[in-house]
């Protein structure tokens, strides 16, 4: 382009001699209405970067694909510089996926002529930058930290650039200078802007008049005057240019603290948005400069405004020391931090500062990169070491002498930890984005800052010289220096600082109304990366919501107000991802705030409800809340208010869900989170809220109707704000939980507030628990009061005035008093119940679910504490409703009475009788209702005289006790009819002294607090004990509709003893040891008339024409037919929360991590019905596979752990090669390893008509795998580990059988056997598993690494390999011979050989194709293998395995040129190939020839053969009598004249797998 073509009417090349610029009297000068100047030099130059486009008679530039591209945005200005003129642009519009942001400067390069560069950096030939807070001259950094980070700058912040008279650069954010950022400037200079990063759209502004004089003014004025131009951008719309600036007519503050320490009454306000854009005018106009650290002595206002002016140089900014550890590589100018190979390497990154700290000085970095690999993370400190001399550690920890390290939550000095707890934070839980500082004090104390929040005084003593240091440990790779330059950084933290030392009853101050606060409440338009604001501020919403679940968080546009709702309503939702909305409320500021990818990450400031839990700056506080968000559909609405007590509630389609926190802040903005499924929401308004007076319980924290003093609800105890080290305090008080659950166990004591009153219940229920630890919650009472406490690890370390209760031990002072108390705390689950009460007695009581337990110690001094160890498995719980006084009936009560227990009201009926067979010491009286043991302590068996029918309960009462004996009454049911027995008076010949020793019949007996089946100990601990019955003790026994059996003590229900119980039972009892005689105090139900009596699912009065009737109802069936098929199964809407289902619920996949996967159909297991469920997806990433099994609780409000293992109650469940009852294994080796099983299995469960559950794989019947399962029950899969989705297949009536048929069916079950039984025998690869440590399996595979073939021959593991010896073949049960191929044809499997799988052509379909040809052995050398799979045939050919071409619709050999190791073809006749269809022929000596090899791992010599196992095409080989003279007859299964096959044709024969032998 010509020099003279730039400008519209001037040179546009040259400089010119008036003001105008080179322009002439008809040139672009300034037109009406225009600003003065603006069109000398206040356009930008029409030639710009190649991706920018200009607009507004170019004065706005805009760069285009900002999503896409984040340079080639470089404009220029028209004309040159005037002297003393500034050159401003408004930033317009910003994104945020990029880091960067606009770079502003002056170039000597006419861009006329100029060759654009991608950006302002590589601008050479006399060109000065300021890029973030630093400058650089042709690309070269020449002054480090300058002026303000223009990163930081937000949309509609000002920023310019001036040349003075005496030729220096000037740098203008928002009309304050922030003086000299370079000298010697040329006088003829342009203005260069870079749309960089985040910045994606410019507009030139009117001039403002900049420093005229030739010598510079070293101080910016406090207050600078409005430009004259806001008038003109007043009548053009440009309300937003002045964003954060106070307009004139705003008063400014008169004073503003110089420390937080402030004696006005500033820090008392609450911070309102006025007084947010003070602040920041105060910045802008060099008011304020509140650091985070107090300054010292003396220092005014004025050396804070002196220190804003450009005195540091880059030898005095601080910057990480060259000298550093091993690993670590400096950028940035030393800014930037980063420890090489992070994926392999820990530790050695270690870095320090280049100067020491100065008083005061704030020390700050940025986690820029974490990565997901090592346990442990980032540690920061200070160390007297100079970095010159130290000789840096592997890890600063390390140093014994001179540092001082936060580590995690503690302090470290030299290396010990002197305090484990300093902060709320962990290092360890921060994230990418976070930021960590520290400074020391003027008085030698030392200070930690996480994300700009004071967590107090680490050491009130450090030394004076200190230098700063890093590690980059673990988890941190990458750190950069954050300088407290950074406006809207101090900003954002002076902000949350402010608003914590605000009070809560405080006033708001006046604002003007020219800043009065919207009365309709937005959305900001500061949102996620992935979120987008529409209809004027109404709407959220992902654009993108199919492809990205998270970077969806919008917040709203102003604070609340106390009892202001901020509700929206969900309009639309994706069915892709699990999770959904989110909503909650925080004190951040949202115009200032980087968003996180979820809500949930924030840690500070954050109350969020997210599924039915709600969390408090990422930790749970409440798991069980309310409505389940994660339920909700399109049209649903959620809500937030925080009320004026500051408490915070969230409502579910207008439904208030009660409070979820107390003491939230006042000023805090609503939040919501558009997450996985949630794609849009709108805000609604004129919401009307319910009334709340009174809080509601949370999660199971209602007390029961049985429970004692369920209305006392106003109880003042709550939990202590002294407690462990590892327990938090939420909820007002009365919610205590563990945080870092799953990496600490203990250090989690808390302890009421007060001493209990006599007869005063303190109750608490559990909340959560993980499946992680042994051991649980631990529970008492101590005389210490919790001032006087340390806190141990566990209280039972306490060894003086405490009193415990753990598991089943009750302990004082460390040390058991007693063992089998009535309760066993580690037995306990989710929504237990557990109180303790003193007495005015001095006995201490516990409760379990409002049933007292009886006394479990005495002699307790009065004034004691309650006291709660969050132990192993047990994470939280909260105080229940039923805290408070007692009824004095209970508070006295040494042991428990009939008063305590709700007294058993029998049936109206005959009373039971014992049976007249009975133990030789036992003697009937009052006509067979009483028993008693007349010598001995054994002999006492004790029979109903009838079976027990359905819930019919069986009870006696203790008469009498002789206490000179040992053990206790014992209690069950037996199969065994006594009339079995035989008569006599001494009792049948048959009866054992006791009852454990029956075991003729099935019989299950509960003894002391142990449950036994025919003498086999089934579980511990269960119930009350029955050695501590006294007399008028009343013992009961229950055979449950769901085939359970319970036991019932004075009254109360012990729960299941025992399942699967037998239907014809008889009550049996013990009279052993203490107990001499019982009497019956129940009754058997009287007969009733059939048609009255209700409908039993377990009834034994059902008749086949029942049966019948419900098959002609349901469809005809024919006789066989004996269950209600259901139409169509389904999985059930409650899941794992990684499931999504799809396909009318039929099809589950797990969309995230290897856990939270479970699934249950909907539908009852009925007998007779088989449920098959496919694999459709499997992901070799994890290890194990899905487990499949039935549960018999009810799965509609079941709350799923993450895995079934962690299923503790009525689940059997089938989990590898093992079979499982409620996480205990019962069987070692049942069937086929489910983990193994490839993608298209299809597994099956059904119950046999005795309730015996079998397990089906491919309608293949493996046999019971779990006897008498109770009903009704529930198919459960679990998706784990490498399964990630699998596909209900319509259910099936009956077994599937493959008896009783044809040719055909014979080819169907060889297809099935030889495609699918054998993939689900594939064992794992040698080093992942022993194989059950085959010997044979790994001397076969060290000789076939010995032969060095090419792995890609091979099927990768876990299908590599399959071993045939004697062993493994009778472990799989594998058949001798199967069938393969149209027509159908017989072959024998390779027994003691070892088969490894080839690979073949993913482009031939090879599982359907090869299925159709038969299967055949063919023996070959070591000398020939290589050879053969070059080829990839047998015969002469040039195909490779690895390279398959098909030849006329048939599958055949071909390289497109012949291989490395081949012939070249040739054209005579191959020769003939010789296979058989068993290896006993096609491996002998004659036609497999052996080879000595030496064993390298035992260094032993064997001999070894080889033989392929092939595919061959029907038709394309003639049958003959074997033509190799052989030394042992051959295979006698198949006839000689069939046992030998021949064929010449090319790509008849496909390798299918390698065979070797060893012996």
């Amino acid at each position: 382009m010509a020099a003279g073509s730039g400008g519209s009417g001037g040179s546009g090349g040259g400089p010119g001699p008036g003001p105008g610029g080179g322009g002439g009297p008809s040139g672009s000068g300034p037109g009406p209405g225009s600003g003065a100047g603006l069109g000398s030099g206040g356009e930008l130059h029409p030639r710009t970067g190649r991706l920018v486009s200009l607009s507004a008679c170019g004065r706005t530039a805009r760069r285009q694909q900002p999503g896409q591209e984040f340079n080639h945005g470089l404009v220029l200005s028209r004309e040159p510089l005037r002297d003393g003129r500034v050159f401003t642009v408004r930033i317009d519009r910003k994104v945020n996926s990029w880091s960067g942001s606009i770079e502003i400067g002056v170039t000597a390069l006419d861009p006329s002529v100029l060759d654009f560069p991608s950006s302002a950096t590589g601008l050479k030939g006399g060109s000065w930058v300021v890029s973030g807070c630093s400058v650089l001259r042709d690309g070269r950094s020449v002054l480090e930290e300058y002026g303000q980070d223009l990163d930081q700058l937000g949309e509609g912040d000002r920023v310019g650039v001036e040349r003075t008279v005496a030729g220096e650069l000037r740098l203008w954010v928002n009309g304050r200078d922030c003086g000299v950022a370079a000298t010697g400037l040329p006088t003829r200079v342009w203005a260069v802007v870079d749309l960089y990063g985040k910045c994606t759209q410019i507009t030139v502004l009117p001039h403002e008049p900049g420093f005229s004089p030739s010598t510079p003014i070293p101080t910016p004025p406090l207050e600078p005057s409005a430009p004259p131009e806001d008038s003109a951008l007043a009548e053009q719309g440009t309300s937003r240019d002045e964003a954060f600036m106070v307009s004139p007519a705003q008063a400014r503050p008169e004073t503003f603290p110089n420390s937080l320490e402030s004696h006005n009454d500033f820090a008392s306000m609450e911070l309102s948005e006025v007084v947010s854009n003070a602040i920041l005018s105060a910045y802008n106009g060099g008011l304020l400069n509140v650091n985070l650290s107090s300054p010292p002595a003396g220092e005014g206002l004025g050396s804070s405004c002196a220190a804003t002016s450009p005195t540091l140089t880059s030898n005095d900014a601080l910057l990480f020391h060259e000298k550093c550890g091993t690993l670590i590589k400096l950028s940035n100018n030393n800014k930037t931090a980063e420890r090489r190979r992070p994926l392999d390497e820990f530790n050695n990154g270690v870095v320090m500062t280049n100067r020491p700290l100065r008083d005061n000085e704030m020390f700050e970095i940025r986690i820029d990169k974490l990565v997901d690999k090592w346990s442990g993370s980032i540690e920061i400190g200070v160390t007297t070491h100079n970095p010159n001399n130290l000789e840096y550690p592997a890890t600063m920890t390390n140093l014994q002498s001179g540092t001082i390290m936060m580590s995690g939550c503690g302090i470290l000095t030299n290396g010990k930890g002197t305090r484990r707890e300093y902060c709320e934070f962990s290092l360890d839980e921060l994230q990418e984005g976070d930021h960590i500082g520290l400074t020391r004090k003027s008085n030698a104390a030392l200070h930690f800052f996480i994300n700009g929040i004071d967590q107090g005084v680490a050491t009130p003593l450090t030394p004076p010289v200190v230098y700063g240091v890093v590690d980059l440990y673990g988890m941190a790779v990458k750190v950069t220096i954050v300088h407290n330059n950074n406006h809207s950084d101090r900003l954002r933290r002076n902000n949350a600082i402010l608003r914590a030392l605000s009070p809560e009853g405080a006033l708001r101050r006046a604002a003007p109304a020219a800043q009065a606060e919207p009365e309709r409440l937005l959305f900001h338009p500061n949102c996620g990366q992935k979120a987008a604001i529409t209809h004027e501020g109404r709407t959220a919403l992902r654009p993108h919501a199919t492809d990205d679940f998270n970077h969806g968080v919008v917040l709203s546009s102003r604070a609340l107000r106390d009892g202001e709702v901020f509700q929206v309503r969900i309009d639309k939702m994706v069915d892709k991802w699990a999770g959904s909305i989110e909503i909650g409320v925080t004190t951040h500021n949202p115009a200032y705030l980087q968003l996180p990818s979820t809500m949930t990450n924030l840690r500070s400031g954050t109350w969020m409800m997210t599924g039915n839990g709600v969390m408090h700056n990422g930790t749970t506080i409440l798991d069980e809340y309310g409505h389940n968000l994660d339920r909700l559909k399109a049209g649903d609405t959620v809500g937030v208010v925080r009320r004026e007590d500051g408490t915070l509630h969230f409502f579910v389609n207008g439904m208030t869900q009660g409070p979820a926190a107390w003491n939230v802040p006042p000023g805090v903005y609503a939040v919501v989170d558009l997450y996985g499924q949630a794609a849009q929401a709108t805000i609604v308004d004129d919401v009307e809220v319910t009334p709340v007076s009174e809080p509601l319980p949370e999660g199971n924290n209602q007390a029961s109707p049985s429970s004692p003093s369920s209305g006392a609800g106003g109880s003042d105890l709550r939990f202590h704000q002294l407690h462990g080290s590892n327990a938090v305090i939420t909820n007002g008080g009365r919610t205590a939980l563990r945080h870092n659950c799953r990496s600490e166990f203990n250090d989690a004591i808390v302890i009421s507030n007060r001493a209990l009153r006599d007869g005063e219940l303190f109750e608490i229920v559990i909340q959560k628990m993980v499946d992680r630890w042994s051991g649980s919650i631990e529970a008492g009472v101590t005389a210490i009061r919790p001032e006087d406490l340390e806190f141990p690890n566990t209280m039972t370390d306490i060894d003086y005035d405490t009193w415990m209760l753990s598991g089943t031990a009750i302990m004082q002072d460390g040390n058991t008093m007693r063992n089998n108390y009535g309760c066993d705390l580690d037995a306990l689950g989710t929504g237990a119940r557990i109180g303790m009460m003193r007495t005015s007695k001095g006995d201490l009581h516990y409760f379990i679910n409002g049933q007292d337990q009886g006394a479990a110690c005495s002699g307790l001094p009065p004034d004691v504490y309650a006291v709660v160890d969050l132990y192993g498995q047990c994470v939280q719980v909260s105080i229940t409703n039923a805290t408070g006084p007692m009824d004095n009936s209970l508070a006295t009560s040494n042991t428990a009475t009939e008063k305590s227990f709700p007294l058993h009201s029998p049936v109206t009926g005959v009373a039971h009788r014992f049976h007249s067979i009975c133990g030789k010491n036992v003697t009937l009286e009052e006509e067979g209702t009483r028993a008693v043991r007349a010598a001995g302590y054994a002999h006492g068996l004790v029979f109903s005289t009838k079976e027990l029918k359905t819930e019919e309960v069986f009870e006696v009462k203790v008469e009498e006790l002789d206490e000179k004996w040992a053990g206790s009454l014992r209690i069950g049911l037996t199969t065994l009819a006594p009339g079995e027995m035989g008569p006599g008076a001494g009792g049948g010949p048959g009866l054992p002294p006791s009852l454990p020793e029956l075991r003729t019949k099935t019989t299950w007996v509960v003894s002391s607090c142990e449950v036994r089946r025919d003498g086999l100990l089934q579980r511990m601990n269960y119930g009350r004990n029955l050695e501590r019955l006294g007399v008028g003790s009343r013992v009961g026994i229950r055979r449950g509709a769901d085939d359970s059996m319970h036991i019932l003590v004075d009254g109360e229900d012990m729960g299941p003893a025992a399942t699967g119980i037998a239907k014809n039972v008889w009550a049996v009892l013990d009279l052993y040891g203490p107990v001499r005689s019982v009497s019956i105090v129940s009754s058997t139900r009287l007969e009733e008339p059939e048609g009255t009596q209700p409908p039993s699912p377990s009834s034994d009065t059902g008749s086949e024409g029942d049966e019948d009737d419900e098959d002609e109802e349901h469809g005809p069936g024919g006789q066989d037919q004996v269950a209600v098929i259901p139409t169509t199964l389904e999985f059930l809407e409650n899941h794992g929360k990684n499931i999504l289902l799809s396909n009318g619920n039929r099809t589950a996949t797990r969309v995230a991590s290897y856990n939270q996967g479970i699934v249950v159909i909907s539908q009852p297991l009925v007998p007779q019905l088989l449920v098959q469920v496919r694999i459709d997806f499997l992901n070799r990433q994890w290890t194990s596979s899905l487990v499949l099994g039935v549960i018999t609780c009810p799965p509609e409000r079941l709350n799923f752990p993450a895995s079934a293992c962690a299923l503790k109650r009525a689940a059997w469940l089938l989990r590898g090669r093992g079979v499982f009852h409620n996480g205990l294994k019962i069987c070692e080796k049942f069937g086929p390893n489910l983990d193994t099983c490839p993608e298209g299995t299809i597994l099956g469960l059904q119950l046999d008509s005795s309730g015996g559950l079998h397990l089906h794989v491919n309608g293949m019947d493996q046999g019971v795998a779990v006897p008498d399962v109770p009903q009704p029950c529930h198919v459960l899969v679990d998706l784990y580990g490498q399964c990630e989705q699998v596909t209900i297949v319509s259910p099936e009536p009956g077994a599937a059988s493959l008896k009783n048929t044809g040719t055909q069916g014979d080819m169907e079950k060889a297809d099935m056997v030889d495609g699918i039984k054998e993939s689900l025998c594939w064992g794992p690869p040698p080093t992942a598993s022993p194989l059950k440590s085959c010997e044979y399996h790994a001397l076969c595979s060290r000789f076939q690494e010995l032969l060095l073939l090419p792995e890609d021959y091979f099927m990768p593991p876990p299908k590599r390999s399959l071993c045939y010896c004697e062993s493994c073949r009778k472990m799989r049960g594998d058949e001798a011979h199967r069938r393969r191929g149209e027509p159908p044809r017989e072959y024998a499997l390779p027994f003691g050989w070892c088969r490894f799988n080839l690979r073949v052509n993913p482009h031939l379909e090879a599982g359907t194709l090869t299925k159709k040809w038969h299967m055949a052995y063919h023996g070959s050398n070591v000398a020939a293998i290589r050879r053969v799979l070059d080829r990839g045939e047998l015969g002469a050919g040039t195909a490779s395995i690895l390279s398959f071409r098909p030849l006329k619709g048939e599958p055949r050999g071909g390289f497109e040129e012949p291989g490395e190791n081949c012939a070249p073809p040739r054209e005579e006749q191959p020769p003939p190939v010789l296979l058989s269809p068993s290896l006993q022929y096609a491996g002998a000596e004659a036609l497999a020839s052996k080879v000595q090899f030496r064993d390298p791992k035992f260094q032993r010599t064997h001999q070894a053969q080889v033989a392929f196992q092939v595919c061959v095409r029907p038709g394309s080989y003639t049958p003959g009598p074997p033509s190799a003279v052989l030394r042992e007859p051959p295979d006698p299964h198949f006839s000689p004249a069939e046992l030998e096959w021949v064929t010449k044709e090319k790509g008849a024969t496909l390798l299918y797998a390698l065979l070797v032998r060893v012996e």
